[in-house]
């Protein structure tokens, strides 16, 4: 198997990915160079998708993030299909517990507690509520000494970090709605203008501003088509997944879209 050049799969993605192909290159050839698997830290759906682009059919992808759902997983790429048991991807799950009849914690504050803890982000994975107080993130198994440590107050509230078994792992709140759209085009910026209420030139200027993204890679180009199960996202709006598409009889396009809308712009509604 032959060594792959990061500089081959630059037209398939954003230019703003370049370190990000370099990187998922580099675990491509060391795992076909040193003949042994690799366990990837945390890695969001555009990371994996650049790995396994590279990848191709040459190696194995396995991934575990803590929960079905999870956006941020660890990989294993192996060149033999392995049976991995979840304790191998080194996931574990945390739960924050404090005092939630008085206090109030949000994502974006947990988010910035770890964030700004002292670690890279890519050492831990989603953060989960169950929208009534319960907040869970997943970590590195080998930070778990750290995060009970450091991770003491969330803001201005106290917290207690604890390991949990995966079977107490809460369901996440699914803060989305469905809803759907007429449009003349299913280009992405008639598409988001659609949903977002804002006009197609304000959307073109968010796409040539790097606000815009497409099955979580961004884009330059406003003219591309949408298909069903493709995931667009405006900054400071929200994220929006085609689920159906059908023709009108006037030749128009109804679309229909499960939203996630940002916390902000939700309040500003």
């Amino acid at each position: 198997m032959e060594k792959r050049q990061a500089s081959k799969f630059y037209p398939y993605f954003d230019v703003e990915e370049k370190s990000v192909i370099d990187k998922m290159t580099g675990f491509f050839n060391s795992v076909v160079f040193k003949q042994q698997s690799l366990l990837t830290e945390f890695l969001d759906p555009a990371q994996r998708d650049i790995l396994r682009t590279i990848a191709g059919n040459d190696l194995f992808m396995q991934d575990f993030g803590g929960y079905q759902a999870a956006e941020k997983k660890r990989v294993y790429l192996t060149e033999d299909w392995t049976n991995f048991d979840l304790s191998d991807y080194g996931v574990t799950a945390f739960s924050i517990n404090y005092p939630n009849k008085f206090e109030k914690l949000s994502h974006s504050a947990i988010l910035g507690s770890l964030a700004n803890s002292g670690i890279e982000t890519e050492t831990f994975g989603d953060i989960i509520t169950n929208g009534n107080g319960q907040w869970q993130f997943f970590g590195k198994s080998e930070l778990t000494d750290f995060f009970q440590k450091e991770i003491t107050r969330i803001g201005r509230v106290k917290v207690k970090v604890e390991p949990i078994d995966f079977r107490n792992v809460i369901v996440p709140e699914d803060d989305s709605s469905e809803t759907s759209i007429i449009a003349t085009s299913l280009r992405v910026d008639a598409i988001l203008s659609g949903i977002s209420n804002q006009s197609r030139s304000q959307i073109q200027n968010s796409i040539s501003t790097n606000l815009v993204k497409l099955n979580w890679h961004g884009i330059k180009d406003s003219n591309i088509i949408v298909k069903v199960d493709d995931v667009l996202s405006l900054r400071h709006f929200g994220r929006c997944k085609v689920e159906d598409i059908r023709t009108t009889r006037k030749g128009k396009y109804k679309v229909v879209l499960r939203l996630w809308q940002t916390k902000k712009h939700k309040q500003r509604n």
